[in-house]
């Protein structure tokens, strides 16, 4: 089953009561969720995900340990409008886990994996009419390389998406073994013993069917919104292309503007609304990387709303 990547540290950075309001944007197989609800006695918990799996199994998790929690089958990206249709303005925790699930990444049929043959699907959410396999055989040379080099940052765009055009001009490319076969054609053997070289244009295929990285802009911007005073927001991500996306909100939230910098007493009404919790993004222990490889990449950014 699943290990949540850095979760005592991302709860314990929550600083939570036992009556705090909490969303947990990325509900997945409840690792975060559950400890969360062992916190808040008198609390109430919101989480969301789009996964049938996920949620089945953790609504289950979830009243084992309390009934006050409610699951939106929903993206993230709807929190702020599903709230408010509750009643609900504010909150006092906001949490996001980015990592794909491990189920995810091992159920062979969900064709997140560059291990095991499957179609080549990549859907969150089973309801996305979009898949990689639309992507891989519809989108022009150009098409592809853009994504390859934008969301995988791959210094082999051009000869992959070359290679792609060259072997569905014969036959459809259906699965992720084939496309697996078709990157390694291109990217020289000397590369690919450094690294896996599918690892970046999968990447790219599951961003791009998901729409990640505009699905997280635009839900940074709604959790500055919908926290209280005193409440924080936690980020974990796994790859740059997220990481610097959360890192450069953080700051410029966190900023004082470049016009009263300078003066000696700054008012308050010039100050800024955040601060940063984690000056550093926080990185796994030596023992969890080790424990869960996957854990490697991830990166965790806190910040509190002060005003």
């Amino acid at each position: 089953m699943h290990e949540s990547v850095l979760l005592k540290e991302a709860i314990d950075s929550l600083n939570l009561k036992e009556d705090s309001l909490v969303i947990d944007m990325t509900l997945g197989f409840a690792g975060h969720s559950s400890q969360i609800l062992k916190r808040i006695k008198t609390g109430y918990l919101f989480a969301f995900d789009q996964d049938e799996e996920a949620l089945s199994y953790s609504q289950k998790k979830l009243e084992t340990i309390g009934t006050n929690f409610k699951i939106f089958d929903s993206n993230f990206v709807h929190a702020k409008e599903k709230l408010q249709e509750l009643g609900i303005e504010q909150v006092d925790a906001i949490l996001y886990d980015l990592g794909v699930s491990s189920p995810q990444l091992d159920e062979d049929y969900r064709g997140f994996s560059y291990h095991q043959d499957a179609p080549l699907d990549m859907r969150m959410d089973q309801d996305n009419k979009m898949t990689a396999k639309q992507i891989v055989n519809t989108y022009s040379e150009k098409e592809l390389g853009r994504i390859f080099t934008q969301y995988g940052e791959s210094k082999f765009s051009s000869s992959i998406a070359r290679n792609i055009i060259r072997h569905r001009q014969k036959k459809e490319i259906e699965t992720t073994l084939k496309l697996v076969e078709i990157i390694k054609e291109a990217v020289p053997m000397k590369e690919r013993l450094k690294k896996h070289p599918a690892k970046q244009i999968f990447q790219a295929l599951r961003i791009e069917v998901n729409h990640e990285l505009e699905v997280l802009e635009h839900s940074l911007e709604d959790a500055l919104t919908l926290i209280k005073p005193g409440g924080r927001i936690a980020v974990i991500t796994f790859h740059s292309l997220e990481d610097r996306i959360v890192k450069q909100k953080f700051k410029k939230v966190c900023s004082t503007d470049k016009i009263s910098q300078g003066l000696p007493n700054i008012p308050k009404e010039y100050l800024p609304d955040f601060k940063l919790i984690t000056k550093k993004g926080l990185r796994p222990s030596e023992e969890e990387q080790e424990k869960n490889h996957r854990s490697r990449s991830a990166t965790l950014r806190v910040i509190e709303k002060i005003k």
